[in-house]
């Protein structure tokens, strides 16, 4: 379970005047406070509330700050939010941990100076190299109001959500199965970068495994049946748009389906483990890897003899399959492993599936109007970037969920079966290109509802730098059928298509759509349902990985308060130097 620590910080002074006794109420029921609304607000990726947990009593010096201390480190808190209404002695109350992230809550009014307090302590934690996120609201309160005013919520459940990403990611696996695909760089698996900025581990695997376990029937016999039989109804196969004379017979496009089912279970065995495996005598093998996120690399080792893995990667990476709805899992095409990381930071802000894209083609209205003789409007008016990857798309990408009556990507435990038996409906399989992929296979092809904000980002290495972030929220864009019709048969007209608008600022990267696509880092990028950039901005900030390009408005940016020390004018260059000086959070 994710666990976040609640420190109640007090002036510890008593005496004749009881300055601590008179405060002991307000500071606890202001954690009592944070409590609530964490644990009503946030969940892990499971569902699970995420549970606070608050120090045996208010803290006002050194002895009780260890000794919460103590006790977090028995629970295993992923972070620690300290509130405080009143002046406490800053450096003898900190929380001195730099292991995990911190925030602090000074309550705005006038009866006792916990302005004074933030400040100090905040002044405190940059001396000390311990970055700390400052939570002050905007309004003068009245000492007896218990309510948490909405920007100061907004603060804290943004830092609690990042700091749930951070704990669920710490001490997992990131598994690779196979190894380099087409000489793509995200694919070169790194352990540095997992061990020092995720605190993770890095575990390989050949993807000869797939083939041992398939051969020697390693894997769960009745569930294969179970869900080759849910398969057949509810996947439809769609027209084999590629091969022509070549075409796969009826015999050896079933015999696909088979081998692709089995893949999908495997690489969930591999990924989780499965007890069922235990049971017939398969320890090592039921015992997992403990990944919380997985890529697989498929061209061209595998897929120039054996069915490619678009099948395993969609339906892992969708809120559903034969089992029903369930959480989804992070499993990167191509095992880019560096947008494996961009789908999970995303999937755990959100608790919503990943949409894994090529970032394919820049559309501008006078191509489009040339190509097609017809004319973007809506949110494509300006241009729009033709995200289409035949593999690790959700088949939530669809967008055939609904929020308030629009569309939408949900948490699983939101998604009715409704929902899912839509977004099954509205995918087609098509039988794979054997130009591409010789194995043959199924790739899922649908097109994306328009109207859906969603936020694309982007995970990049860079030499003599290390690991940065790019952002862009956008919207999903509807196209006349005719526009899609053209376009769709001269890309990849059996893949899905998502077309995206980035959401334009007039100024650097965000100039136009173009300036988007042109200077995006790579050629893969990782979507999610929502406008997170600010979440995904603090949660960078908490990992130490700059974010260098992005179009998240000034007011939302949340990151620790050192940060200013580093600059107030230029945020993005403040950025890169705090980043550069803490450096990543477990080295």
């Amino acid at each position: 379970m994710i666990k976040i620590g609640i420190r109640p910080i007090i002036d510890r002074r008593e005496g004749s005047q009881d300055v601590r006794g008179s405060l002991e109420v307000q500071t606890m029921n202001m954690a009592k406070s944070a409590k609530t609304l964490i644990e009503s607000k946030v969940k892990d990726r499971f569902g699970n509330p995420v549970e606070c947990v608050v120090a045996d009593g208010t803290i006002g010096g050194v002895a009780e700050a260890a000794a919460c201390r103590e006790k977090f480190d028995r629970e295993g808190v992923c972070g620690t939010l300290s509130v405080t209404p009143c002046w406490c002695y800053g450096s003898e109350t900190m929380d001195m941990d730099k292991t995990i992230p911190k925030a602090i809550w000074g309550f705005n009014g006038t009866e006792r100076p916990g302005a004074v307090y933030l400040a100090a302590v905040l002044a405190a934690h940059t001396q000390k190299g311990i970055p700390a996120f400052s939570i002050y609201g905007r309004e003068v309160k009245e000492a007896t109001d218990r309510s948490i005013p909405s920007d100061v919520e907004e603060k804290i459940l943004r830092f609690a959500r990042s700091a749930t990403a951070l704990g669920e990611m710490k001490g997992k696996a990131y598994l690779s199965v196979g190894n380099v695909s087409m000489g793509i760089a995200g694919s070169i698996v790194n352990p540095d970068l997992f061990e020092k900025y995720l605190g993770m581990r890095c575990e390989y695997k050949d993807m000869s495994e797939i083939i041992r376990r398939v051969d020697q029937g390693i894997y769960d016999h009745e569930e294969f049946e179970r869900a080759y039989a849910w398969v057949r109804k509810n996947c439809t196969e769609g027209e084999d748009v590629y091969n022509g004379a070549a075409e796969k017979s009826r015999a050896d496009k079933d015999k696909d389906w088979e081998y692709s089912v089995k893949m999908a279970l495997i690489m969930r065995d591999i990924m989780d483990g499965n007890d069922k495996l235990k049971e017939m005598g398969w320890n090592e093998e039921g015992n997992g890897n403990n990944a919380i996120a997985a890529g697989f690399q498929g061209q061209r080792q595998w897929t120039d003899f054996m069915p490619n893995g678009d099948f395993m990667e969609a339906i892992l990476c969708s809120s559903f399959d034969w089992n029903g709805i369930r959480h989804p899992y992070v499993v990167a095409t191509e095992n880019d492993c560096l947008n494996g990381v961009s789908m999970l930071f995303g999937h755990l802000l959100t608790n919503s599936a990943s949409i894994f894209s090529d970032v394919r083609t820049f559309w501008s209205p006078e191509s489009v109007k040339r190509v097609t003789g017809k004319e973007l409007s809506g949110y494509a008016a300006n241009g729009i970037i033709h995200l289409i990857n035949s593999g690790a798309s959700s088949l939530d990408g669809s967008g055939q969920q609904e929020i308030g009556g629009k569309p939408a990507m949900k948490p699983f435990w939101d998604i009715s079966p409704e929902e899912a038996q839509r977004c099954l409906d509205a995918t087609d399989w098509v039988p794979g290109n054997l130009g591409y992929f010789r194995g043959g296979g199924f790739s899922s092809k649908f097109k994306t509802k328009g109207g859906m904000p969603i936020t694309m980002c982007r995970l990049n290495m860079v030499d003599g730098l290390g690991p940065i972030l790019q952002i862009a929220e956008g919207y999903t864009c509807d196209v006349d059928d005719e526009i899609y019709r053209i376009i769709d048969k001269r890309t990849d007209p059996g893949w899905p298509t998502t077309w995206f608008a980035p959401i334009l600022t007039g100024e650097g990267a965000f100039t136009d759509v173009y300036s988007v696509m042109a200077n995006w880092g790579a050629n893969h990028g990782a979507s999610v349902y929502g406008h997170v950039g600010a979440d995904l901005i603090t949660l960078a900030s908490m990992l130490r990985i700059p974010v260098n390009m992005h179009n998240v408005p000034k007011e939302r940016i949340f990151r620790p308060s050192a940060w200013n020390a580093f600059g107030t004018n230029d945020l993005e260059g403040a950025d890169f130097r705090a980043c550069g000086n803490y450096g990543p959070i477990y080295r």
